[in-house]
């Protein structure tokens, strides 16, 4: 239900995707980036480029991404990328050796494209991968590849990596670690043998239609079952982790090594209950070092590593972790079983970014005062003192830094809603641009009139929000309005960030033909505003969410008599689109037009793990809280304007959504407009000219139901 917004963004701005990936040395003061098909070093001192790899120039094939070894002499070049649900992330590998410039593929006999996250041994010896659901290890030297792991007997189990629900709600797709001293691989295995088939069926790519199944486990269905495994790459002996608790009735979303011990984050089914093991892999023994409950959901989608996600920032004598135990996301410290809160105040840490263990300083994002915009902040972690704010005072908006290894510099990314993408390199040390700085290159764009502003509901709750108002605006007229809708706990709309108030499914200008266009975040949303506004949602999809967007725009009504209630449109995307859908259906008086697409209808159809984190557990007596969230539950009481626009190949929000709104809709006797786009995804991007269509649908719609100008 989540529609990622980044590819977006980057498209409006003067960045390009390499600048966002640029991979920091850690030997020396210098980067590494994909720039025309090569690899460049930069080195931050002098300026310098350095053409490091230019390999595969007479190739024919393009770089995708790259891997460098511990000491950086050699680098795994990724090409012949495929897709794997949402990302790119299996291909091929070459590797490539920096003092003998040889260049040679690996896994050769496996089939092409099918290699996923390989890996160099931290001695440098060995490469490790994923192919076709098996760990492999491969000697440099050699070249002599050896099987670790054999679901030949049973194809749905998974080794070293992840089935679908894992990847999309727990971020897991690289499935396997090397240990410190190169002897061994822990992995995940995922058995989804009991794991049923959702049938999508393919009518376009052949004369005779067939089914391409997905193991989606839906709401109450029991999980895969997931264990950690260690094996011996020289002996081929694999240990099974002795972790606690019914495999088909826990996750294990996060792993690593910590030392020759391996760490090891265990989640109960309903995700309000989550312990830490500390494990020893020679003796296979567990023992729990840290735990946490809560009445609503245990949040685990943290990041300390963008290269290989964890759940807490590991440390010689313990760890650090984020939790929201106190009321606000905080970061705390585990060491040598004393626990000590980093991050002091009332606020939210958004999310850690980076650190520097020689002056032991630990960076991370929030914003205490405004919930629509990113700082980074800084703070000592063994001193008792506040968080001190890094980014300058002068740069409202949204700010990301993407912080070298040992926390030295940054790659600073600002924009806001009225400043396209600018960068520079920082030295965090002292504060100071290295080349040209972010100051020297603002400027404010002119264009749309937007204005962010906060609205008090009665029972005291206030949302954030953003308007842009028409061209030529007259304030004695009424214009219509427009409603981007999200809603759901993945995402906020109200950000001050480059982009913000640009409507990339209106083709035109909306301001210019006189449409007023809004958003509001309500409760529920990932805004830094504290816990309990976060989980006010909880068990209240498609009510809570539904009750703030209606009477936020009664309120907003009030504040802007210009404007037409008689003209009110809605749209919205995954899970925008169920709120869409449920703002027709619960409020058909207030919202006269909506447009949703791929939105879910049913949240009985929808992910185990998503689902069941934020509505409970049918089988413990929560079934209701979907029903009563769910838009076909009210699509009895549509009155205005639908358009519904569904991709029939969506492996994320299944193409039933529609199908069983649709039947609702028809039973109750109700007119309304659909577009199906044959076998395309969540996504609604494959295929010439899809964007187009789509674009043109939409706005050919709204401008039809919604009538734009002033009058």
């Amino acid at each position: 239900m989540k529609f990622k917004l980044l590819v977006f963004l980057v498209l409006l701005s003067n960045l390009t995707f390499s600048q966002f990936d640029i991979k920091w040395s850690a030997k020396q003061k210098a980067f590494y980036e994909i720039q025309e098909n090569k690899i460049l070093k930069t080195d931050l001192s002098s300026g310098q480029n350095l053409d490091w790899f230019t390999g595969f120039l007479d190739k024919k094939l393009e770089i995708k991404d790259f891997v460098l070894s511990e000491n950086e002499d050699m680098a795994l070049v990724y090409t012949n990328s495929k897709k794997v649900w949402r990302y790119e992330t299996r291909g091929d590998y070459w590797f490539f050796d920096t003092k003998t410039k040889a260049l040679k593929q690996i896994g050769i006999g496996l089939p092409a494209s099918s290699l996923m996250f390989a890996k160099f041994s931290p001695d440098g010896q060995h490469v490790a991968y994923v192919s076709e659901h098996n760990v492999y290890v491969e000697q440099l030297s050699s070249g002599k590849i050896k099987k670790l792991t054999d679901n030949s007997k049973n194809k749905r189990i998974i080794n070293g990596t992840f089935d679908w629900v894992y990847e999309e709600e727990f971020d897991c797709r690289d499935g396997f670690r090397w240990s410190p001293d190169s002897k061994c691989i822990a992995f995940w295995q995922i058995d989804a043998s009991t794991i049923r088939d959702f049938m999508m069926i393919n009518n376009t790519d052949s004369i005779y239609s067939y089914n391409v199944p997905v193991e989606y486990p839906k709401v109450g269905q029991a999980p895969s079952g997931a264990k950690i495994g260690v094996v011996d790459i020289k002996s081929g002996k694999n240990t099974w982790m002795q972790i606690p608790g019914e495999t088909t009735q826990n996750y294990l979303p996060r792993m690593d090594w910590n030392g020759s011990k391996l760490i090891v984050q265990q989640l109960n089914r309903r995700q309000n209950h989550s312990k830490v093991y500390e494990v020893d892999p020679k003796s296979a023994q567990a023992k729990v070092i840290l735990e946490e409950k809560n009445t609503t959901w245990v949040d685990v989608n943290t990041k300390w590593d963008e290269e290989k996600p964890s759940g807490w920032l590991l440390q010689e004598n313990g760890f650090m972790w984020i939790s929201e135990k106190d009321g606000y996301r905080h970061i705390f410290k585990e060491e040598n079983g004393k626990e000590t809160l980093i991050t002091k105040g009332n606020f939210d840490v958004m999310e850690p970014a980076g650190i520097d263990k020689e002056r032991g300083i630990l960076y991370f994002y929030a914003s205490p005062e405004n919930a629509t915009q990113k700082y980074l902040y800084s703070v000592n972690i063994s001193e008792n003192e506040d968080a001190k704010r890094v980014t300058p005072m002068n740069q409202p908006g949204t700010h990301m830094y993407n912080i070298s290894k040992d926390g030295k510099f940054a790659f600073h990314i600002y924009s806001s809603h009225d400043q396209r993408y600018v960068y520079e390199f920082l030295n965090l040390e002292t504060g100071k641009a290295m080349g040209k700085d972010i100051t020297s290159q603002l400027k404010k764009e002119e264009g749309q009139d937007l204005s962010f502003f906060t609205i008090k509901l009665d029972d005291g709750t206030s949302l954030d929000a953003w308007m842009v108002k028409p061209a030529n605006f007259d304030p004695n007229k009424k214009y219509p309005i427009v409603m981007s809708v999200y809603g759901e706990p993945a995402a906020q709309t109200v950000v001050d960030r480059w982009g913000t108030g640009m409507n990339r499914l209106y083709d035109g200008n909306m301001a210019a033909d006189g449409y007023i266009y809004a958003s509001i975040d309500n409760r529920g949303t990932p805004a830094p505003k504290g816990a309990a506004w976060r989980k006010a949602i909880y068990k209240n999809i498609g009510q809570l969410n539904i009750q703030d967007q209606a009477n936020g725009l009664k309120k907003m009504m009030e504040m802007f008599p210009f404007i037409d209630a008689s003209r009110v449109a809605v749209h919205g995307w995954s899970g925008g689109g169920s709120s869409t859908c449920n703002l027709l259906f619960q409020y058909p008086n207030l919202y006269q037009t909506g447009i949703a697409v791929a939105a879910v209808a049913n949240q009985l159809t929808y992910d185990n793990i998503y689902q069941e984190r934020y509505m409970g557990l049918i089988d413990e007596g929560d079934k209701e809280f979907f029903v009563k969230g769910s838009p076909v539950t009210h699509a009895k009481n549509l009155k205005g304007n639908l358009l519904y626009i569904h991709g029939t190949g969506d492996d994320n929000v299944h193409y039933q959504n529609a199908e069983m709104l649709i039947n609702e809709l028809i039973k109750n006797k109700k007119q309304f407009s659909m577009m199906a786009y044959p076998n395309r995804t969540h996504s609604i991007n494959e295929g010439e000219g899809t964007i187009e269509h789509l674009r043109g649908l939409f706005t050919k719609y709204l401008k039809e139901n919604c009538a734009a100008g002033a009058r």
